[in-house]
């Protein structure tokens, strides 16, 4: 039998040993919540408090149940002639009646649509089914190397990886958005037969839907739910400047100095990896870095800030292992050593294991923070660039990950929100706004602590390019409105080849309109990783006059666009609506719309068609249905509902506004 028992929010279902709830969670929204026996009392998920909402209307009947909240109906159906009933869960809009989302059964005997199966430790592997649909598109699920916008008909390993950022949220075409709120190591397959999110242990099964009647909508709710970021600091629009890696402090300020003998706009440096004593001692070698007040204080005359790489690594010869050691700060093992990672450090022959702080545990947040106030923060460096924060593991192995919120194998993906949760509370406690923490991942909820991040160690390579953009898009519609490429990529790339400058020019034709504006790299020669790494030139001047040229013009053009993206970025804040996003975001109503994948709007007004291919000089742009757009390069306004051949010379890449829109494109 089945059982039903009305809560203060919402609905109670017990069947045997499983108690489902279904909580009213936002406007137009739910939570849903399955476990053996009782609902966990502790969550590590990112759903910590339900938004403000009207309460929703709850009819039981014999078998049966609905509960309508808004724009979203919930039914539960137990049909007792099933060789094995189970209550079954269809969502459905409420004001066309039209499905949305049903639950499926994994077998019609056994097992069911929600399958727990226990590993003797009280935790369990857990499947959630969900029927498939034909023609439904979905998008989202963090930032991915797969290249494409689309996921439908993927399957996923939900862990986080260097440039694979696991943030469990899709955006479907139906009209509905769906949290899957575990932080377990697991995956999702998105299969023509069915729609089924594993995690290899958990507790519970828990997900959170809404139904608002928009994309735009469904965003605004998500951010409701997981938290709205932060406005964007005024000097964070500019452009930052990076290259694996300036050696010491007087090249480094050599480079601030050239932008500005050059008059080229500058608002970021970066003091990369390596530039401390010891990983874990999180302060300034000295012999490298003598005076950082001094620094600092230089770049604030020339109104650049200073951003430092902070890692969560713990080098055994660091001034302060023993006591992240014996004060249990570190990431533990459930078989081995703490440590969880190799590379050669200061004052390492060779690579050596080093350990990682767990950012899960408040007394290590306050640990590492009051050594991030005391070493940075006092010199006024305010911008951290939080690198390796997946954590970069070598064995891959999260399952052998033990830490304060729990084992690895069911928490282990919160750890880049936490670590960014560390920094975003350190500056709040020292009186500080909020700042810009440059995340290599993140998770559900990471926004809300000001996590920008950017797309890993990619390839320099065009193939690569064009996979950025389908990374971008869909870690925007993941909750996460700031975010950048490495301008040109990662790995390799000689600035003195021809080839490898036409595809930085086109990089940074894509970057100055990308949320973020930053360009890094580890160029050619380059050696192997250790301290003693620093990879080849990578300043604008370094890639021959006609790229100086057109690259220069382009950060002019960032600076005339920074009042156009702060009002974004205020949109992003209060209504979680990114900056960079596919074009159905604000065209739902235009099928094609859906399907394009290789442009995308910066804000409302701007159309961006990034060119992507060596010695490509036109291209076909789609311009959505139900406006005019203008060619920011001839001034023509042409209707949309149309594509077009655009010319596309090595000094610009297609860019249409809507018409009526004041965009100060040209100089």
């Amino acid at each position: 039998m089945v059982s039903f028992h009305r809560t203060p929010n919402g609905l109670e279902v017990r069947h045997r040993h499983e108690v489902l709830t279904i909580e009213a969670w936002g406007a137009d929204s739910v939570r849903v919540r399955a476990a053996q026996y009782r609902i966990p009392s502790e969550s590590h998920g990112a759903l910590d408090v339900a938004p403000a909402a009207d309460p929703p209307a709850i009819d039981v009947d014999d078998g049966s149940a609905r509960i309508v909240h808004g724009e979203l109906t919930v039914d539960v159906t137990f049909d007792r002639e099933a060789p094995y009933p189970e209550p079954l869960l269809t969502f459905t809009r409420t004001s066309t009646g039209a499905e949305l989302l049903a639950e499926s059964r994994e077998h019609f005997w056994l097992p069911g649509a929600r399958h727990f199966q226990g590993n003797r430790s009280g935790a369990y592997e857990i499947h959630q089914r969900f029927a498939a649909y034909p023609d439904e598109r979905l998008y989202g699920l963090g930032q991915r190397t797969h290249g494409r916008l689309d996921i439908k008909g993927l399957t996923l390993d939900l862990v986080q990886r260097n440039a694979e950022v696991s943030i469990p949220f899709v955006l479907s075409s139906r009209g509905y958005g769906l949290l899957w709120n575990i932080p377990a190591v697991g995956r999702v397959e998105f299969a023509e037969n069915g729609t089924r999110w594993q995690a290899g242990q958990a507790r519970e099964i828990d997900y959170w839907i809404t139904a608002a009647p928009t994309p735009a909508g469904i965003l605004a709710r998500y951010a409701d739910a997981t938290g709205h970021a932060p406005d964007l600091p005024a000097w964070a629009s500019g452009f930052w400047q990076s290259k694996l890696r300036y050696l010491d402090q007087e090249e480094l300020l050599g480079v601030a100095r050239e932008h500005r003998r050059r008059g080229l706009p500058l608002s970021v440096v970066v003091t990369d990896y390596f530039h401390w004593s010891a990983m874990g001692d999180y302060r300034f070698d000295p012999a490298e870095w003598p005076d950082p007040r001094a620094m600092v204080a230089e770049l604030a005359q020339m109104d650049v800030e200073l951003m430092v790489s902070v890692w969560p690594t713990v080098s055994p010869l660091s001034e302060n292992f023993a006591e992240f050691r014996d004060r249990g700060l570190l990431v533990g093992s459930d078989q081995g050593v703490e440590f969880h990672q190799t590379i050669q450090d200061k004052g390492m022959a060779a690579p050596m294991p080093v350990a990682f702080y767990d950012p899960t545990n408040p007394a290590t947040r306050q640990y590492v923070w009051d050594l991030i106030r005391r070493n940075y923060l006092d010199h006024g460096i305010r911008v951290f660039w939080l690198d390796a924060s997946e954590p970069e593991l070598n064995p891959a192995h999260p399952q052998n990950l033990t830490m304060y919120a729990g084992p690895g194998a069911e928490v282990a993906n919160i750890y880049p929100r936490d670590n960014a949760r560390l920094f975003a509370e350190g500056m709040a406690t020292s009186g500080r706004e909020p700042t810009v923490l440059l995340c290599r991942s993140a998770w559900a909820g990471s926004q809300r602590y000001g996590a920008a991040v950017w797309s890993g160690d990619i390839p320099a390579t065009w193939e690569s390019l064009r996979r950025q953009l389908r990374a971008g898009l869909n870690i925007a519609i993941s909750g996460i409105p700031w975010w950048t490429t490495d301008i040109g990529g990662f790995h390799g790339g000689d600035a003195r080849d021809p080839a490898y400058r036409e595809l930085m020019i086109r990089w940074f034709q894509y970057g100055v309109f990308c949320p973020l504006f930053r360009l890094h790299g580890d160029r050619e020669p380059r050696t192997p990783t250790s301290y003693a790494q620093t990879g080849g030139p990578n300043e604008i001047w370094s890639y021959g006059d006609e790229a100086h040229e057109i690259i220069s013009g382009l950060l002019q053009l960032r600076e005339r666009l920074r009042p156009y993206i702060h009002e974004q970025m205020t949109a992003a804040s209060r209504a979680g609506l990114p900056p960079m996003r596919p074009l159905f975001v604000d065209h739902p109503a235009d099928p094609r719309a859906w399907d394009v994948d290789d442009e995308f709007l910066f804000g409302p007004d701007i159309l961006v068609a990034p060119v992507t291919h060596p010695g490509q000089r036109s291209r076909r742009v789609y311009l959505p249905a139900g406006t005019r757009w203008v060619d920011a390069a001839t001034g023509e306004a042409v209707d949309g509902g149309r594509t077009r051949e655009v010319d596309s010379p090595i000094d610009r890449i297609p860019v249409f506004t809507r018409e009526g829109a004041d965009i100060p494109l040209s100089a």
